[in-house]
C-alpha cells in the first residue's frame, strides 16, 4: 500500500489481494486519510488482484466516513474482474469507478 498527496488530494494505492488480512492492515491508513474535514480521497485499485467481502466492506466504510466529513471520494479501477464484482454488488453506482488516476483527480478538480 502507498499513500501520497497530489493535486490537493490524498491517494491511497491498495495492492495485491484485498482480503480480511489486507483490509485490517489498510483500515488505519484509510481512517487517517478520512479523519480530516472535507477529505478529498482517491482510492486506486489498479494494483489490486483480488477483492473479497472484507475489501468491499472497507471501501463502504471509507465511503461513509468521507461523506460524513463532507468530502469527496473517487475510485480508480480498470480491472474487469474487480469491476464485475462492483457491478454484481451494485457498488459500481455508489463508487462510479474511473479507469485512471488522472481522471479521478480531474473529478476532484485537481491535476495529475
Amino acid at each position: 500500500m502507498a499513500t501520497y498527496r497530489t493535486g490537493g488530494c490524498t491517494v491511497v494505492e491498495l495492492r495485491g489481494e484485498m482480503d480480511i488480512a489486507a483490509a485490517l492492515d489498510a483500515a488505519p491508513h484509510l481512517d487517517r486519510a478520512t479523519a480530516t474535514a472535507e477529505p478529498r480521497l482517491v482510492i486506486d485499485l489498479s494494483p489490486v488482484t483480488f477483492l473479497d467481502a472484507s475489501g468491499l466492506s472497507l471501501l463502504c466504510r471509507v465511503h461513509r466516513r468521507v461523506h460524513a466529513q463532507g468530502g469527496r471520494l473517487a475510485l480508480v479501477c480498470d480491472r474487469p474482474g474487480l469491476l464485475r464484482i462492483l457491478g454484481i454488488t451494485g457498488l459500481d453506482h455508489r463508487f462510479r469507478p474511473v479507469p485512471t488516476l488522472a481522471e479521478a483527480l480531474r473529478r476532484h478538480g485537481a491535476r495529475a
